[in-house]
């Protein structure tokens, strides 16, 4: 398989593992406070799963070679940000040391560091497909 075969098939199981952490959070979390942090944790895990094919869609219009030093760096930083942010808001929920806490934002800036290199990617594109 290639490297965006697994990159895609990890987004799918992202956006999988997404709607189960939200099912449990409307229907088995112990808490408020525990079902608030799985819900936002799965609404960015939905998210960024979705965005990673907004990657692939943008890298299949581009220019051959248009960009391609990004590579995968866009959909691995949205992959990176869901194990950093919503894994450590899925930790807290079930109980991990406050501590955890703190790893969080690192994942919100590689959320927002792969949106970045999304839209300078998207800046690659262009009207003529000849």
């Amino acid at each position: 398989m290639t490297r965006t075969g697994w990159v895609v098939r990890l987004a799918a199981l992202s956006g999988f593992l997404s709607v189960a952490f939200g099912a449990f959070a409307a229907h088995g979390a112990k808490d408020a406070r525990a079902a608030e942090l799985l819900h936002t944790g799965a609404l960015y895990q939905m998210t960024h799963a979705l965005a990673v094919f907004a990657w692939l869609a943008v890298r299949s219009l581009g220019k051959a070679g248009a960009g391609g030093k990004t590579g995968l760096w866009t959909p691995s930083l949205f992959l990176a940000g869901t194990v950093l942010f919503s894994g450590s808001l899925y930790a807290l929920a079930f109980g991990a040391p406050r501590v955890l806490g703190m790893v969080t934002p690192l994942g919100g800036l590689a959320f927002l560091a792969g949106w970045l290199l999304l839209a300078w990617r998207a800046g690659t594109l262009s009207d003529d497909r000849a």
